[in-house]
């Protein structure tokens, strides 16, 4: 049904902070637009079960939504997502008939289409308030150069709905880490713009978000940057090849790898989009799968030096390289609906955004349904994966 936020019932209270055996607790977000209040239901779900992560790690509107929860008092972090994506879908598309129309009708998923199909066509014209505006004359016909012949739409209002949304000295201030991902225009390079190595501040983040030829690459200490998914559309590399330590990690895509093959233009399009900007992370979990069983090998090795070779400095550094590692994935992955088209990441539209809320917030507490997801994996593993819509 189109109001779907409307009509759920109340949430439970959130539970107190719970202790987990991990020394990491990361969430780590991917790029996909519009998709992105996926990632915010999920985390109204992590909030309520009494789950506080200590790592955010993001791209594009993934180190949005990580801006805004690390840059907000704990109690109204939730709040202060439904803010953000309720102001940048406003002034939604109405039908005449009522927003009831849908649900009356047995072609219901042709409106939803055809209504979400109106939301990309007002963002692509109009552009979504305190996001983004259409340049005008385009860039194409733009007298100027720089930002105005590079890029369809102007990403100022963004900025200034960060500086209004996130308290940037407590986002530094250390209580939870952040990585935000872009793209080095001039080298090619991934980098990741991180709180344990700088300050951050908005135009770190609208720069991990700026997805040519539409958004203009940001500047940022006399480099410019683009969308950290033109290279990789998420981050869980760099969270998984941190120092050794005991991570819970939970990964939020906006795009699935697993589809069917498609039958028209239209879905050829949707199709390339989801491959494209999927994660690999099952190429990023065998990865660190080896690199576990070579610290199994080398703790084996060193258990066979003499005690005084393991005073040596490199044999030392060796060791602490070798020391076991606990990670613990859990996978939740956005599940397009039937009548979603190739523009789902770009329909700002309220009906279709309160509905990938509330997707996220009943995949994430299905997740959290079973406890033992929590657990840690058994010691000879070392890594373990956890996705509930490949076990269904």
């Amino acid at each position: 049904m189109l109001d779907v936020m409307h009509e759920q019932v109340e949430p439970p209270p959130p539970r107190r902070a719970r202790s987990l055996p991990y020394d990491v607790v990361a969430l780590v977000l991917q790029g996909g637009g519009a998709l992105g209040a996926y990632q915010a239901g999920v985390y109204e779900g992590l909030h309520e079960a009494g789950i506080r992560p200590n790592w955010l790690a993001g791209i594009s509107i993934g180190a949005l939504n990580a801006a805004i929860i690390a840059g907000s008092p704990e109690a109204e972090r939730v709040g202060q997502l439904r803010k953000f994506w309720e102001g940048i879908c406003a002034a939604p598309v109405e039908w005449p008939a009522g927003g009831g129309l849908a649900d009356a009708m047995p072609f219901a998923f042709d409106l939803r289409s055809a209504h979400n199909a109106l939301a990309a066509i007002k963002a692509l014209f109009q552009g979504q308030p305190g996001f983004f505006k259409p340049r005008f004359p385009p860039p194409f016909l733009s007298p100027f150069s720089g930002e105005a012949a590079t890029s369809f739409y102007d990403t100022s209002p963004l900025q200034q709905t960060l500086e209004r949304l996130v308290d940037f000295d407590r986002l530094n201030a250390g209580e939870v880490r952040v990585s935000v991902g872009a793209v080095n225009v001039r080298t090619g390079n991934l980098t990741y713009f991180d709180t344990s190595e700088r300050r951050l501040g908005p135009e770190h983040f609208a720069a991990s978000g700026a997805l040519p030829p539409g958004f203009p690459a940001v500047e940022v200490d006399g480099e410019h940057y683009w969308d950290g998914g033109v290279v990789s559309n998420t981050p869980l590399s760099r969270v998984l090849s941190s120092e050794p330590r005991d991570t819970l990690t939970f990964q939020v895509d906006l795009w699935s790898a697993r589809g069917r093959v498609p039958n028209d233009m239209m879905e050829v399009s949707s199709r390339q989009k989801d491959i494209q900007y999927s994660s690999r992370t099952r190429a990023i979990t065998d990865q660190a799968l080896r690199m576990q069983t070579m610290r199994q090998a080398l703790q084996r090795t060193l258990e066979l030096l003499p005690d005084s070779a393991k005073q040596d400095p490199e044999i030392r550094r060796i060791a602490e390289l070798a020391r076991h590692r606990s990670c613990n994935i859990i996978h939740l992955i956005y599940q397009s609906k039937i009548y979603e088209r190739h523009s789902k990441d770009y329909e700002f539209g309220l009906n279709a955004m309160r509905a990938h809320w509330q997707s996220g917030l009943e995949d994430i507490r299905r997740t959290l349904a079973d406890p033992q997801r929590l657990d840690p994996p058994a010691p000879e593993l070392g890594i373990i994966t956890h996705d509930i819509h490949r076990r269904a």
